[in-house]
C-alpha cells in the first residue's frame, strides 16, 4: 500500500497561510506595522494577502482613503497601493479603488449585455 495522497486545495490552502504566517512574523511588528516592503515576490504577495484585508469587500474607496488606510501600516502608501493593483488584489478606475472579486457590476459593462 502507498503512503501517496492527492494534494488538495485545502492542503495548498493550508501550505499557504503557514507561509504568509511566516513571512508576516518577520516583516509586520507587534503593532501591526509593516517594518519593511519585501523585495521577493512571493514574500511581498503575502504581505499584499495581509494587508488587503484591510479594506471591506464590496466597497468602493476613494484614492484618500486608500492613502491613508496604507498608511496605517506603512508610510510608503504610494508603493503599496500600486502593488495591490499591479498583483490584483484591487482594482482602480478613475481614482476610485475595490478589492478585486468584490464588486461584481461597477457600471461598465460592455453595450451589448446582457441582450448577447
Amino acid at each position: 500500500m502507498s503512503n501517496y495522497r492527492p494534494v488538495g486545495a485545502a492542503d495548498l490552502d493550508h501550505d499557504r497561510e503557514s507561509y504568509d504566517g511566516r513571512v508576516l512574523e518577520t516583516f509586520v511588528d507587534i503593532a501591526g506595522r509593516l517594518m519593511s516592503i519585501p523585495v521577493q515576490h512571493k514574500k511581498r504577495l503575502a504581505v499584499l494577502r495581509w494587508l488587503v484585508e484591510d479594506f471591506q469587500p464590496g466597497r468602493l474607496y476613494p484614492e484618500e482613503e486608500v492613502n491613508r488606510i496604507i498608511s496605517r501600516r506603512h508610510p510608503d502608501f504610494a508603493a503599496l497601493r500600486r502593488y495591490l493593483v499591479d498583483d490584483e488584489l484591487m482594482q482602480r478606475r478613475r481614482g476610485v479603488y475595490w478589492r478585486t472579486g468584490s464588486v461584481a457590476n461597477v457600471g461598465f459593462d460592455p453595450p451589448a449585455w446582457p441582450d448577447q
